[in-house]
């Protein structure tokens, strides 16, 4: 954690100033409907990377580029593939982003190399209208360093990025609390590339069967779909059911989805007293915030039903804990 942190404004009267920022090359922590978002102009190689420089993230995992309206897509790109297109229309603004061709208008160090480019348009005011004063597509992965947990509130960037950051744009707390969900559809049956906060069952509503491969171990085809990531700075350990505390657990951190565990432990953060998943993910990276800040020396986290957003809070969780058993 840096000593010193950006300037942070009031969404209310910010945007002008950081789409200024944007305009100029900089660097501007921003809300959105999942997480806080670090964006640069997604035009501008320099700007891209110091988004890398900021987060210390590897260079080969790429940049999501936000745009304001749905109609900025084929502006940028031109022609889609027709489920593409349809996803588009059906899910924008909203928690979805689309795997497209890289234009040549995009530098390659925003999409890590790639012919093809991750891009969707925030269901979120302020990001929206940030976007279209600055003029310019803007990339934005989460703004936290590399494999942390996610940003969903203000002080959440402050506490991990400091100064690296030009300036931050304060919308309050984060309304879904996960990160998109990353579909390519572009030929043949779409795959899902990360599970996120629009649920699988919604898009084989719209457009009928779709497959799910989340993770690499390798070159990221999308951005977030490491392995490992998403963790606290405290080791992460998850299980099946709820497990009441030993008289040594004092110590531990405890993530429930609705019920506080019988026994003593250090600190309990409960996801959604009445078994919500949509406002338990929501929460998630709130509540591992703040277990993260106790001081306890492991977090013990429960898996959720794995069902609608169950699925992608589960793979936060295991993502987490997968850094630890890498570290370990």
């Amino acid at each position: 954690m840096s000593a010193k942190s950006a300037p942070v404004l009031p969404a209310a009267t910010g945007v002008a100033e950081a789409a200024a920022v944007l305009r100029s090359g900089g660097l501007v922590a921003f809300p959105t409907e999942t997480v806080y978002g670090l964006g640069a102009n997604a035009l501008d190689a320099r700007a891209a990377a110091r988004i890398f420089e900021a987060k210390a993230r590897p260079s080969f995992d790429p940049l999501i580029t936000h745009l304001a309206d749905v109609t900025d897509l084929t502006a940028l790109v031109g022609a889609l593939p027709p489920t593409v297109a349809a996803l588009a229309e059906r899910f924008w603004p909203g928690p979805l982003t689309l795997i497209v061709d890289r234009p040549p208008t995009v530098p390659p160090i925003v999409t890590s190399g790639l012919d093809t480019m991750a891009v969707r348009v925030p269901d979120h005011p302020v990001a929206r209208e940030l976007i279209r004063q600055a003029g310019v597509p803007v990339a934005a992965p989460s703004a936290n360093r590399f494999g942390m947990l996610s940003p969903t509130r203000a002080e959440h960037v402050v506490a991990g990025l400091g100064d690296a950051v030009d300036l931050i744009v304060d919308g309050g707390p984060t309304r879904c609390g996960i990160e998109s969900t990353i579909v390519d559809a572009r030929g043949g049956q779409p795959v899902v590339l990360r599970l996120g906060s629009l649920p699988v069952e919604a898009l084989v509503e719209a457009i009928g069967p779709v497959s799910v491969r989340p993770g690499s171990s390798g070159q990221p085809v999308a951005p977030g779909t490491l392995a490992a990531h998403y963790a606290p700075r405290t080791p992460l350990r998850v299980v099946t059911a709820p497990v009441p505390a030993r008289p040594d657990d004092g110590t531990r951190g405890y993530l429930a989805l609705r019920d506080a565990p019988e026994g003593a432990y250090g600190a309990v953060e409960v996801l959604s007293p009445d078994g919500d998943l949509t406002g338990a993910a929501a929460r998630l990276f709130d509540a591992l915030h703040r277990l993260d800040a106790t001081g306890v020396t492991e977090i013990v986290a429960e898996r959720v039903p794995d069902t609608g957003l169950g699925r992608a809070i589960n793979d936060r969780l295991r993502r987490a804990a997968a850094t630890w058993q890498t570290s370990g």
